[in-house]
């Protein structure tokens, strides 16, 4: 179902069957089938995953796999119920997004193009669409050769769900990559002609360990920690530059690709911060 009809990841996919299984071996333990376990045995669960010392959001991204599963069960007539109805997710802490500054990114963008050898291209191309379009890792490799739109501004990015969007990004970005592309095609072979950013990988395309090392190698470059650095880490940047530079929550959903405006509420905190910097230099009684 998560593949057909909503058009899983492969990853999340892997982290759903992990998950299931997990609980399956639980449930088995206590001589429960998976398919007939209650609540208690899920509550159990939930508390065994706490006291292996998981994180809350660990355990909340496990809990949310077995409520799809029980509720695929429920609308399929398989069990009549759905005890996950009865759970509570655990409380988790408030957290905001790891911004780098808009002068580290410079700093990023420079030690990209100042790469040696063929590597310079692809890493200033994915650090420039990264940050200007706020993509994830797994949209940005997987760009076929024609989602940049000919004489437009625009990527066509297809994500999760196969949900597609039109990003707007910079000519210098477009530039860049159609640079990158050029270069990669020539060592990657015909089999990699589709794809925007070509690798001899078994997928066609740079793949995100890839991307991800290349990151860690522009980070080091530009005198930045390397945990510091990453496609989300790029993404978050983007979103928490254009909030600060006025953009509203309505558009930055619509260009993370997120289905619920609740999902961009961890950006909330950098509105506080700027409404109350509006405040402080305008009102007539601000001091």
């Amino acid at each position: 179902m998560l593949a057909a009809e909503r058009g899983a990841a492969r990853n999340t996919l892997a982290a759903y069957a992990a998950d299931l299984a997990d609980f399956t071996a639980f449930a088995a333990a206590r001589g429960t089938a998976v398919h007939a376990a209650d609540a208690d045995t899920l509550r159990a669960w939930v508390e065994s995953l706490a006291a292996a010392g998981f994180a809350a959001r660990t355990q909340a991204r496990r809990l949310s796999a077995i409520r799809q599963f029980h509720r695929f069960l429920a609308a399929e007539s398989i069990r009549p119920d759905d005890p996950t109805e009865l759970l509570e997710s655990p409380r988790l802490p408030a957290s905001l997004p790891r911004a780098l500054s808009e002068a580290e990114v410079e700093s990023l963008i420079d030690a990209a193009a100042a790469l040696p050898g063929r590597r310079g291209p692809v890493a200033a191309a994915v650090v420039e669409l990264l940050y200007c379009s706020g993509l994830r890792a797994s949209e940005l490799v997987a760009l076929p050769a024609g989602a940049l739109r000919a004489e437009e501004g625009l990527v066509a990015v297809r994500g999760k769900g196969g949900k597609e969007r039109l990003v707007p990004i910079s000519a210098r970005a477009r530039t860049l990559a159609l640079a990158a592309r050029t270069e990669a095609a020539e060592r990657a072979g015909p089999r990699a002609a589709r794809w925007l950013f070509p690798s001899r990988a078994a997928s066609g395309h740079l793949t995100r360990q890839s991307l991800g090392l290349l990151l860690k190698e522009v980070a080091l470059a530009a005198g930045l920690d390397p945990a510091r650095v990453s496609p989300h880490v790029l993404r978050h940047s983007f979103a928490t530059h254009l909030l600060a530079r006025g953009a509203d929550l309505r558009s930055l959903q619509v260009l993370l690709g997120h289905a619920d405006i609740a999902t961009v509420q961890i950006y909330t905190k950098v509105l506080e911060d700027r409404l109350k910097a509006l405040v402080e230099q305008h009102h007539p009684l601000a001091r």
